[in-house]
């Protein structure tokens, strides 16, 4: 059997047996980045472009979203119910989903980032929420996890004494990471596309926050045996408090799939908050050097809030690397927010050129 459709069909525990949904246009390509490593040193360099979902912007949600909303539809669902940041991508992305599948969306904002810009608050992915006509609600605090989603249920309490069939996806640690389970799918995906274009994979430089992403294709890595290096950048959390949220979000996979746990916390969950400050959704220099850099060198675009920072990984990593390696950077897309953000990128644009 040709290899990368042997990885393809490798089991991963009962990934496969679990109700899941059809939202993806297909598999995401996988680019050689040649203009960007010739700037940064002998690595040959990679990018997975999970920013091409297909789905309203695309985006690594919509991987996520496929368990999610597959469990919705077999529970007879007909509402979605889902909480994040005024410029988040995955509520913008489920609200798409549901719409897709013929439901409703309520999208929950919470005050994770300190602005008052109505630029902010208004464009972006808050706009196309709106042109998805997902009903918007607030929440006053943005690091409170557990509040959050217990606010969901009382919402979906309201919404089923008005006889409606609300599904709420939960965030916070503790329920069932079923969006983690996307990228378990995606280190199958991506191995497989490896094998068939020669390339031994040495590491993947992805964004960390809630952890569904970066724990999904970590664990996925192991299951199939590849012992390639995964290199979280965090985007919400410095590293003392990523550690432990990965390490949890692989044991979670681990029972949701019903197998032993690949990963060794230890020798395994690997971050770095090098490029955090001055906090969640917010800009720094290298920020701002790093979205130039994609840009110019391979025309890609990345967002402040996750990707950028993660180029920022990518670019640290890739001065380290020893000549051979191959590193690939997975880009989860976020493109919607930049608009969100045209007051402070626009001054910070300006004052780099």
């Amino acid at each position: 059997m040709d290899a990368q459709i042997e990885i393809r069909q490798r089991p991963v525990g009962r990934l496969d047996d679990l109700s899941r949904t059809s939202l993806m246009s297909g598999e995401t390509p996988l680019e050689e980045m040649r203009n960007m490593a010739a700037r940064l040193g002998p690595a040959r360099l990679f990018v997975k472009r999970d920013d091409l979902t297909g789905l309203a912007f695309g985006g690594n949600k919509v991987r996520q979203l496929e368990f999610y909303i597959g469990e919705a539809e077999a529970k007879g669902a007909d509402t979605i119910l889902i909480t994040g940041a005024v410029q988040s991508n995955f509520v913008r992305l489920a609200a798409a989903s549901a719409r897709m599948k013929g439901m409703d969306c309520h999208i929950q904002l919470e005050e994770r980032v300190p602005k008052n810009d109505p630029i902010y608050r208004n464009s972006g992915n808050v706009l196309i929420d709106k042109i998805l006509g997902a009903t918007l609600h607030t929440y006053p605090d943005g690091e409170d996890e557990a509040g959050a989603d217990a606010n969901l249920g009382e919402m979906a309490r309201g919404l089923k004494a008005q006889g409606k069939r609300p599904y709420v996806i939960h965030l916070s640690p503790g329920h069932a990471p079923l969006g983690a389970l996307g990228y378990v799918d995606a280190a199958r995906e991506l191995l497989a596309q490896c094998a068939a274009a020669g390339i031994e994979l040495t590491e993947v430089v992805l964004a960390s926050g809630s952890g569904h992403t970066h724990g999904g294709m970590l664990f996925g890595l192991r299951a199939l045996g590849h012992d390639a290096l995964v290199t979280g950048v965090c985007v919400r959390r410095d590293v003392s408090q990523q550690v432990g949220r990965i390490s949890r979000r692989c044991e979670e996979i681990a029972e949701l799939l019903e197998m032993e746990n690949p990963v060794n916390s230890e020798r395994d969950v690997v971050l770095t908050d090098a490029f955090l400050a001055p906090g969640y959704g917010q800009l720094n220099d290298d920020v701002i050097a790093a979205m130039k850099l994609a840009a110019e060198t391979e025309g890609l675009i990345t967002d402040p809030v996750y990707t950028a920072k993660a180029v920022c990984g990518l670019i640290e990593r890739a001065k380290q690397a020893e000549d051979g390696n191959a590193i690939v950077f997975i880009h989860t897309g976020g493109t919607p927010a930049i608009f969100g953000y045209e007051r402070d990128l626009g001054a910070a644009l300006d004052a780099a050129s």
